[in-house]
């Protein structure tokens, strides 16, 4: 079995390249009970993958309860408990039907979905958390590997003993992050631009020792409900198994009631950190608050950021600081939008020695960048790699997933995917210029220099 599921991943990504500009259509709908399904029909080969999303990533972590979203996933999968339940709003008036469902262990989990030969994915980020399958689209082993997603997304146990171990494993892996310079810069980069912010909040040994079973409980109640679900399928189904896939996954979930709405992005204001480090190379990060999902600049600030330092080895950054100077292996920037203000952010690492001069050098980049914009020619290039390289973002089903997931949960348009490589094509010298006049002002961009010695931080 695993060897045909290894075929049939090879046979995907064929089938995608020669078929990945075609336009994807998406169908949406909303179910009785408030989730959202976005579903991708395609029977290139006999698998489907799925994926449901919920408000439930670290934002919403309780004050001094850091890591209890990304904990509580983690440990969905640890036990399942008995249950009784009545199936009597699946596939459009069959008659309820009471169905005894035996509590499961972690091991007896993982070995149920072994024996459909499926896969099962998650996680937590800052806004999202997760879970995900990949099955045979053979019915029987399809319906057994949905069925188990749903139990495992409605009807956790949280056994103590494993809540302590994943403890455990994560403390462990906060104190090991103490020690790693890049993950240091991380932490205080978003601690600089978001301060008390749920975005500058961050799990820590204390946070999580503190985190019990009743908190797992408590939030998993709370934030994984079918009213706030976004699920998304692509695959070997019809329209019909689509419909019947999302009702199984969230008849067991709860209603939710309204979530508080979270405080604003604080204004971006120039800040500096310079944190002592053993470590031979000075970790840089330059960045402020920037951009939100959906926002109108954001194809503008694509091709933009291609040509400063979102290229490689064609970017600014690139050739001034690495190629003319050779100041770093590597030099990079991007924008992470969110559902509010993510970040814009340059990173690098240098030799402790050259730390100030490289920092000095990335801010004239900026400065004129943002002074004079692109050129023709290096507009045209970028749209040119950039319109060139979208197939290879949607040139298998997993990309393609995580894209309509994406616009699920963001509420994007959905011809997103369909008209991406348009608006890149659109976009103009002044549109760049213009987009990020108002994003990036070079007067309010904070750093963190880990490696360098230590200076008072700035106000």
């Amino acid at each position: 079995m695993k060897k045909l599921i290894l075929i049939l991943t090879a046979s995907l990504a064929v089938c995608f390249s020669l078929n990945a500009q075609a336009a994807l259509q998406i169908q949406t709908w909303t179910l009785a009970n408030g989730a959202r399904v976005l579903f991708v029909e395609n029977h290139s080969i006999p698998i489907v993958d799925l994926n449901v999303d919920f408000d439930a990533g670290a934002r919403r972590d309780p004050a001094g309860k850091a890591g209890l979203a990304q904990l509580t996933n983690a440990m969905l999968a640890r036990g399942l408990r008995e249950g009784r339940f009545s199936d009597s709003g699946k596939g459009r008036g069959a008659k309820a039907e009471m169905t005894l469902e035996p509590a499961l262990s972690e091991a007896q989990i993982s070995d149920a979905f072994a024996d459909t030969a499926a896969e099962r994915g998650g996680g937590a980020d800052a806004e999202r958390a997760n879970a995900s399958l990949r099955s045979l689209s053979s019915l029987p082993e399809r319906a057994t590997a949905v069925k188990l997603l749903a139990r495992i997304l409605a009807q956790p146990t949280f056994p103590p003993e494993l809540l302590e171990r994943d403890k455990a494993r994560t403390i462990a892996g906060i104190k090991e992050d103490l020690t790693k310079p890049e993950a240091i810069a991380g932490k205080a980069f978003w601690r600089l631009l978001y301060g008390s912010h749920p975005y500058g909040s961050e799990a820590t040994v204390e946070s999580v020792a503190a985190i019990t079973r009743d908190d797992l409980a408590i939030f998993h109640r709370t934030h994984y409900v079918a009213n706030r679900a976004v699920i998304s399928i692509i695959g070997d189904v019809t329209r019909a198994d689509a419909e019947q896939i999302a009702e199984e996954l969230t008849l067991r979930l709860p209603q939710g009631g309204p979530l508080p709405p979270m405080p604003p992005v604080p204004d971006a204001h120039a800040r500096q950190q310079r944190i002592p480090h053993p470590a031979s190379q000075a970790h840089i990060l330059i960045g402020m608050p920037a951009e939100v999902r959906g926002d109108p600049d954001y194809f503008a600030l694509v091709v933009g950021n291609y040509i400063l330092g979102g290229g490689g080895f064609v970017s600014r950054l690139t050739n001034e600081v690495r190629e003319k100077r050779g100041l770093t292996y590597g030099v990079y920037s991007f924008f992470s939008p969110m559902a509010q203000k993510g970040p814009f952010q340059i990173g690098l690492q240098t030799k402790k020695e050259n730390a100030e001069q490289a920092l000095r050098l990335v801010n004239q980049v900026v400065a004129a960048f943002l002074r004079d914009g692109p050129t023709a020619d290096e507009l045209q290039a970028a749209k040119d790699n950039l319109i060139g390289g979208f197939p290879l973002r949607i040139d298998n089903n997993r990309k393609i997933l995580g894209n309509i997931a994406l616009i699920g949960f963001y509420n994007l348009p959905l011809d997103y995917l369909d008209t991406w490589t348009e608006h890149v094509a659109k976009v103009s010298i002044a549109d760049v210029r213009a987009a990020f006049a108002r994003k990036v002002v070079q007067k309010e961009l904070s750093t963190v220099v880990v490696g360098a010695e230590p200076e008072a931080t700035g106000k």
